[in-house]
């Protein structure tokens, strides 16, 4: 019990401070950090060498995320203030003025096809900014990046939340003599199965939350209106994503699922179909409450006059093309860019714990980076406005350096807590035990909770996967739970999660100047849609499991493990 205690108590003490105290990421994390390495020095035996080690990794693991928050922020500062920000939300009200429209086009489907392509929480932090571009309130813009970035978020990266999930089961699966392709071909489908339960009404869901803690009126009402073309975005989403997830496989779903759907909703709001009569939008700015927006990170400009939308859009464009042409492996470009690295073998004197940052590979250099300096010249950006835009990004990056920091090497800290001479399981499969024991039977229920807490802790699906999979495995087996759904449940937990993890949080409230004041209202506000995605992503495996849904490779599994 004394441990199970103690491997909470990090996570506990986060969330008393965030959302108790209302205090921020940097003391919640910080104070975190500091807790963690108590623990393990006292309770896990870690020396200090190896808590040092084991710091430093996640400090420079961390810096891979801080390049992405980066890339992120000088690709929008660039625009802000060459004028391209004035001109596309200029061509987004062409479209619509309707708040409610321009949320599901730029973060449900624009990022849903960036997830696809790029993963590791590029979405929340390109359509983030993008929306407080467009007059959104900072915390809705944050907000709603978030609780929209869930769906698409276990095909993320070209399916690598997936590929983990494989490294980390086919051993396993080898074992017990269950093929491994079939395997995965089924959880791919169980998962966008069991996601389009929560994905069919995620768009309506953040379009209430948003009327109702941002509108004017503070009513569910204002929403609506806009809930048939919710919904329609939906099916445009979910029918090419469950397709090409029982079609094509796990590489494809996010990002072939977010252009279609954003080419089929353009082209319906362009023809006025189940368009509101009336737009919606916030309060006037000298309405808003003093919560919802922080540090001004760069001010528009005037739109150059000889600036057309396309030059506008030509960055996004590119960074969209470059991120698609980077991540597909037949390509071949993302084997060599992702060959490019500084390795720092043995971090802390620490023997095989090495640390390798993959410049070439992460989003934030290429091409965010890249894209934005390229945006100077074809921008025609004078001195001072290219100026401005680094001094505004190099402030705000460093903003987020504690928190992520502090965040990362925690959970590096709690990863690695087997390493202890007295042979104690690891601080987060401590919490994931206590799930599966308190629940028996009902395993089912905990199983996407496992997914929740993983991604929580490390700001990634992939991470939650190659944590958790093979425990969610082992526990199907020992419960007689039908293993494909409940290896699906892990991976669709892992997706939602991403609307609370404390990098991602983090991350976000960077890109629109939120950082030290809108952590823990953004934490409150999406505890809700996360247990309510949840609730629905449960109907679903219930459904498939009501109806004997891959029973065939269940059966195959459970004549295969019996005698194990």
């Amino acid at each position: 019990m004394m441990n199970i205690l103690l491997a909470f108590l990090p996570i506990i003490v986060i969330l008393v401070l965030m959302l108790g105290f209302k205090l921020s990421s940097k003391v919640a994390l910080s104070t975190a950090l500091l807790l963690t390495i108590l623990i393990v020095a006292f309770r896990w035996q870690l020396s200090a060498q190896a808590i040092t080690g084991y710091v430093l990794f996640g400090f420079l693991k961390a810096f891979d995320i801080i390049v992405v928050v980066f890339g992120a922020i000088f690709i929008l500062n660039i625009l802000k203030y060459s004028g391209g920000m004035s001109v596309i939300s200029q061509g987004f009200n062409g479209i619509s003025e309707d708040r409610r429209i321009q949320v599901i086009i730029i973060s449900w489907l624009f990022g849903a096809f960036i997830e696809g392509a790029a993963g590791f929480g590029t979405p929340a932090a390109l359509t983030a900014p993008l929306l407080v571009g467009l007059g959104f309130p900072p915390l809705a813009a944050a907000m709603s990046a978030l609780i929209l970035d869930s769906t698409s978020v276990s095909y993320g990266a070209v399916g690598t939340p997936m590929f983990g999930m494989q490294s980390a089961i086919s051993q396993q699966l080898i074992e017990l003599g269950v093929p491994v392709d079939s395997f995965m071909a089924s959880v791919s489908f169980a998962t966008a199965l069991i996601h389009a339960f929560g994905g069919f009404f995620i768009p309506a869901m953040c379009i209430l939350f948003m009327v109702k803690i941002f509108g004017k009126n503070k009513s569910f009402k204002d929403a609506l209106p806009a809930l048939p073309l919710a919904f329609f975005s939906s099916i445009a989403f979910l029918v090419p994503y469950i397709f090409t997830a029982s079609v094509l496989g796990f590489e494809l779903p996010a990002l072939l699922g977010g252009i279609i759907g954003l080419i089929i909703v353009i082209f319906a709001v362009h023809h006025k179909f189940l368009v509101p009569k009336e737009a919606w939008y916030f309060p006037n700015k000298n309405d808003w409450a003093s919560s919802w927006s922080g540090e001004n990170i760069a001010e528009p400009v005037q739109p150059k006059t000889s600036m057309s939308l396309f030059m506008a859009w030509l960055p996004y464009i590119l960074i969209s093309v470059l991120l698609v042409l980077t991540r597909i492996p037949a390509l071949g470009l993302k084997q060599i860019l992702s060959q490019q690295g500084i390795l720092i073998p043995n971090i802390g004197g620490i023997e095989g714990l090495d640390y390798e940052f993959k410049w070439a590979y992460l989003p934030g250099i290429i091409p965010f980076t890249v894209i934005a300096i390229l945006t100077i010249f074809l921008h025609k950006m004078k001195k001072d406005e290219v100026l401005c835009s680094i001094k505004y990004t190099l402030k705000q990056t460093s903003n987020a350096i504690i928190p992520l920091f502090s965040g990362v090497a925690m959970v590096q800290l709690m990863l690695k807590t087997d390493n202890n001479p007295l042979n104690l399981p690891t601080m987060l499969d401590i919490m994931a035990q206590f799930f599966t024991d308190i629940s028996g039977s009902a395993y089912i229920i905990v199983s996407p909770l496992i997914g929740i807490l993983g991604a929580f802790f490390s700001g990634s699906n992939t991470v939650s996967n190659i944590l958790f999979s093979g425990l969610q495995l082992e526990a199907a087996r020992m419960v007689h739970s039908n293993p494909v759904i409940i290896i699906a449940l892990q991976n669709v937990g892992g997706a939602i999660g991403n609307m609370i993890c404390i990098n991602n949080i983090v991350a976000a409230c960077a890109t629109v100047g939120l950082l030290g004041k809108g952590e823990g209202k953004l934490l409150g506000y999406n505890i809700l849609p996360c247990l309510l995605y949840t609730i629905f992503a449960l109907l679903g495996a219930s459904i498939l499991i009501h109806y004997n849904i891959f029973d065939g490779l269940a059966s195959f599994f459970a004549t295969n493990t019996h005698s194990q």
